[in-house]
Order: C-alpha cells, then sequence, then structure tokens
C-alpha cells in the first residue's frame, strides 16, 4: 500500500505545467489542454444484500483518493471539457464487527461544464460514467472459536468469493476553482452488480470530497 501510496505521489509531481488552468489565469473561451492532481476523502457505502452473518455491510468507510487528471476541451464555441484520469481510491463498507476493504483503481470519462462566476472563480459541474477494478480488499470480521469459546479477528481477501473486481456506475458533482487550486464534491453511484453469487445482489457506491491543484 506504502509503494503505491509513494509511486502516485511521485507520478503526479512530475506533471509539467503545460498551461494555466486557473480562475485568474483559466480563461474558459480559450483553454484547450489541462493537467491536474487530487486528493481527498472518500465516504464508501454498499447497496443491496450486504448482510454477512449477524452483521450489515451497509454503513459507510472511510477512505482516501488520490489521482492525476487530463482534461480536453470538446467545443470551441462553450466551456465544455472531457476530463479523464486514473484514480486510486478506497472504498467498501462496514458496520461495527465486520467491514470490507476495497482498493481500486478507476477510470472516470466526465464532461465538464465551466461557468465563470467571477473573475477569480469558476464552477464546474460534471457527470459521466466510471470504470473500475479491485486490484486488492480485505473482508475483516469477527468469529466465535468453538474450542477456547473465545471471539477472534478474521481476515480474509475480500474478492475471493464475496465481491468481483469488475465495476461501473455513473459520477456527478460539482468543482469549484480559485486561481490554481480546485475542491470537488462528488457522488458514484454504482451500477455493477458485484456479488460474487449471481442470486446476490451489491453495489458500491462513494461520496468524495477532492482538492487539488490544476495547471
Amino acid at each position: 500500500m506504502k509503494k503505491i501510496f509513494t509511486a502516485i505521489v511521485a507520478m503526479m509531481l512530475a506533471v509539467p505545467s503545460f498551461a494555466q488552468f486557473a480562475s485568474g489565469g483559466f480563461e474558459l473561451d480559450k483553454q484547450n489542454v489541462y493537467y491536474g492532481a487530487r486528493f481527498g476523502l472518500s465516504l464508501g457505502t454498499l447497496s443491496g444484500d450486504t448482510n454477512f452473518g449477524q452483521s450489515d455491510l451497509s454503513g459507510m468507510k472511510a477512505g482516501f483518493t488520490l489521482a492525476g487528471i487530463i482534461g480536453l476541451r470538446l467545443s470551441q464555441s462553450a466551456p465544455v471539457f472531457l476530463e479523464s484520469g486514473l484514480y486510486y481510491t478506497q472504498r467498501g463498507g462496514k458496520d461495527g464487527k465486520l467491514t470490507a476493504d476495497l482498493n481500486c483503481l478507476e477510470i472516470p470519462i466526465l464532461v465538464k461544464y465551466g461557468i465563470k462566476a467571477t473573475d477569480d472563480i469558476a464552477i464546474l459541474p460534471f457527470i459521466g460514467p466510471y470504470f473500475a477494478l479491485g486490484i486488492a480488499g480485505d473482508l475483516e470480521y469477527e468469529k466465535l472459536n468453538a474450542a477456547t469459546n473465545q471471539t477472534e479477528k478474521m481476515k480474509e481477501s475480500v474478492f475471493d468469493h464475496f465481491l468481483n473486481r469488475n465495476d461501473m456506475g455513473f459520477k456527478l458533482g460539482c468543482g469549484l476553482e480559485y486561481n490554481m487550486l480546485y475542491l470537488e464534491v462528488a457522488y458514484q453511484l454504482g451500477v455493477t452488480n458485484i456479488a460474487d453469487d449471481d442470486d446476490f445482489s451489491i453495489h458500491a457506491n462513494q461520496l468524495s470530497i477532492n482538492f487539488g491543484v490544476n495547471f
């Protein structure tokens, strides 16, 4: 986990400043390409058939998001942009005794519309699909040891016989940019059934608050 985090940070710090994409120097009528880095809080939930023994995985689980993004202008007559990138995000679900920890790589394909609120502030609502791949994850729970009559904490891969790795859904939200600084709030609604058993239906959802910079 630490090696992945360090590698992604190094990759984002190496992104050159190809253009000023900022509300002071960010010109909605002229900007064609922008790059950015994102870091923030992710609040994941699982919906559907999330009961596991005496527990329910529909509770919110906190994690973090780290990403590098790129945006391209789609229209010369309107401030419409297509944004994508590579996200590393922690999601899942939990209750008091059970936690599903999902670590995923995600690629969103977002359409953004720029609204110049003031000379220094731009508002950027967005919507689009995302595609995710689970690269690691644990299911942590408590189990009674009949021999010792003691409760033991257990951990196993969440992808062994509980969830599938592939996911797809839709992401919508709104960004706010001031100079080179960027802040956004987004919600991801999982569409794909990620349950390993076809008799059940589980969907991964996520609320995220990301901070970053645009170049």
